[in-house]
């Protein structure tokens, strides 16, 4: 079963940095061939797509509110996606979700983001 588990989150004061894993299992193919995103759900707001990274290890979007400061990356040969975090803002308070772009998904637990001095 395709899973995503997240990790790396914590507590962080406003300008810092945070880099977010996640670790992939249950692959049909290889991790270069799957589209994958980081998402982001703030208490009550829906959750929204920050960042994804495609095909080839290459990113094709971010969201504005994160864009410059946030990097996504992979590492096909550990199966983990990774999200770089740094100049954070109290607004990315969030739990934050990796997963496949394309098809159904399952949600996991994600990872707690808190940006607050």
């Amino acid at each position: 079963q395709l899973q995503f588990v997240e990790s790396g989150g914590g507590l962080v004061q406003p300008g810092g940095s945070l880099r977010l894993s996640c670790a992939a299992s249950g692959l049909t193919s290889d991790l270069d061939y799957y589209a994958i995103g980081w998402f982001r759900q703030a208490p009550g707001k829906q959750r929204e797509l920050v960042a994804t990274i495609t095909t080839g290890g290459r990113t094709n979007y971010y969201a504005d509110s994160v864009k410059g400061r946030f990097t996504i990356s992979r590492d096909n040969a550990k199966n983990t996606v990774y999200l770089q975090m740094d100049s954070l803002k109290p607004e990315d308070t969030a739990v934050y979700y990796c997963n496949k772009i394309l098809g159904l998904r399952s949600w996991g637990q994600g990872t707690q983001v808190t940006v607050s001095s």
